[in-house]
């Protein structure tokens, strides 16, 4: 009886021990389970044109631009947050969304000049985020500052200018100097934005003078136009007008080649005969004579006159025929 109440007490502190290994082991599984889900939260992929911004223990640890899969601590001893800092953003100005938000547009959009005119200037915004951290936790809420800042810089450039540069003459210099002041105003708030450009969307004079100012503009628009039919006429006649000079002043040195050249050979030819002269004047002046004569005769009719006879006899050529009177 002993024996089996021994073997049965040992029976149970087998089962108990393979009972105890078992809640052991399935205690580590679940443990492990647990431990690796939340290892797996501090996996991530970051597609092109986005950053993570994270925070170790409440504190800047490091932002992510390269895109791919990036395995870091899982929260909450790291936090991270995703920012698309390749969007590229935009804001529009003095333009209304409805007939109630007029009010507001129109208040947008007046700005005072340099000579005291008030001028209507509608314009957009484009920028990009080039710092995550500094856009999601250097401000509160970027997109009220972008706006603010904006205007503010608009209205310092507009302020600058008078009427007259705003409307037509500057207008590219105006945007120019307010995306740079803008810029300015926003890295001095370490607001991790980025403008992309300004662009002007409309511009308008005041109601009053409105009409005399489209007049201006329309003038000026002829002038430009009446200008351009200018230059186009002067690039259409000049390069004939140069090309007929060029061709008249080649003929003119051709011509002026060609009686340099008779000249000098009329010139040596003349040499040549007064030195003969000087050599043999009796045979030279016959020679010359003759020479005259035989250039001359040809050219005029002959009349053969001899004594004694009273009727004049022309003089026939036979074998060829006479020459036309010139």
């Amino acid at each position: 009886m002993a024996s089996d109440r021994d073997e049965l007490r040992a029976e149970e502190r087998v089962q108990h021990s393979v009972a105890r290994t078992l809640r052991s082991g399935l205690f580590l599984l679940i443990l492990f389970g647990v431990l690796g889900a939340w290892l797996a939260l501090g996996a991530f992929t970051l597609a092109p044109g986005q950053a993570a911004v994270l925070l170790q223990l409440g504190q800047h640890a490091g932002t992510i631009t390269e895109p791919g899969f990036h395995l870091v601590l899982p929260p909450p001893i790291v936090l991270r947050t995703i920012v698309n800092v390749g969007e590229v953003r935009n804001e529009d100005f003095g333009r209304a969304k409805g007939a109630e938000d007029e009010e507001r547009a129109g208040h947008e959009a007046s700005m005072q000049t340099s000579d005291n005119n008030i001028v209507r200037v509608s314009f957009s915004l484009q920028y990009t985020i080039k710092d995550a951290f500094a856009e999601r936790y250097r401000v509160e809420d970027p997109v009220p500052l972008v706006r603010d800042a904006a205007q503010a810089a608009m209205r310092e450039e507009v302020g600058r200018m008078n009427v007259d540069g705003v409307l037509r003459e500057h207008r590219a210099e105006l945007v120019a100097n307010a995306a740079r002041v803008l810029q300015d105003i926003l890295d001095g708030y370490d607001a991790g934005i980025d403008i992309q450009g300004v662009q002007l969307i409309d511009v308008q004079a005041p109601n009053a003078v409105r009409a005399a100012f489209d007049d201006v503009v329309a003038a000026n628009q002829d002038a430009s136009r009446l200008v351009n039919e200018a230059e186009g006429y002067r690039n259409e006649v000049l390069p004939g007008a140069r090309a007929q000079a060029a061709e008249l002043q080649a003929e003119s040195e051709a011509h002026r080649e060609a009686v340099v050249a008779e000249a000098t050979g009329e010139a040596t030819r003349f040499k040549a005969v007064a030195e003969e002269y000087r050599k043999a004047p009796a045979v030279t002046e016959k020679r010359l004579y003759l020479e005259t004569m035989e250039s001359v005769l040809p050219k005029v009719d002959k009349v053969i006159i001899e004594k004694g006879i009273t009727g004049v006899v022309p003089y026939l050529p036979l074998g060829r025929q006479p020459e036309a009177a010139k």
